[in-house]
């Protein structure tokens, strides 16, 4: 089977979620690439519950958008996006440090594929239709 007829199976998860630890990653082998953290929103706007994703931005626009909220997210100001994630898989690992050290935890990872929107403490910074 050539590459021309390899098929794939796409899973995508769209939500609003709040961006932390915007850093660029220079990996010991391959090339540097931009990891974030975002705290997804769900359940009711009530009483709102976050999933959190560790992200690797793989679109273009997304590594843009990223790029260009590092300086608030480091400002501790609020960044609220719309994003679109693929691949989600989970990682298990130990806890190192604290409370919970010896204890098993789980990490949700994805590739960053698309940020729809983005607001900063509230304020439109990017959306997809003014772009």
């Amino acid at each position: 089977m050539s590459n021309e007829d390899t098929k794939y199976f796409d899973l995508y998860t769209t939500g609003i979620g709040y961006l932390n630890r915007v850093r660029e990653v220079t990996p010991k082998e391959g090339s540097p690439f931009w990891s974030v953290t975002i705290a997804a929103l769900r359940g009711s706007t009530d009483d709102a519950q976050y999933s959190y994703f560790e992200c690797r931005a793989s679109g273009k626009q997304a590594q843009e958008i990223v790029r260009q909220l590092k300086p608030a997210v480091e400002g501790k100001l609020k960044v609220l996006v719309g994003f679109t994630l693929s691949d989600l898989f989970a990682e298990a690992y130990t806890y190192k440090n604290g409370d919970k050290a010896g204890e098993t935890g789980v990490s949700l990872k994805a590739r960053l594929l698309r940020v729809g929107w983005a607001k900063v403490d509230g304020q439109p910074f990017y959306s997809e239709q003014a772009a």
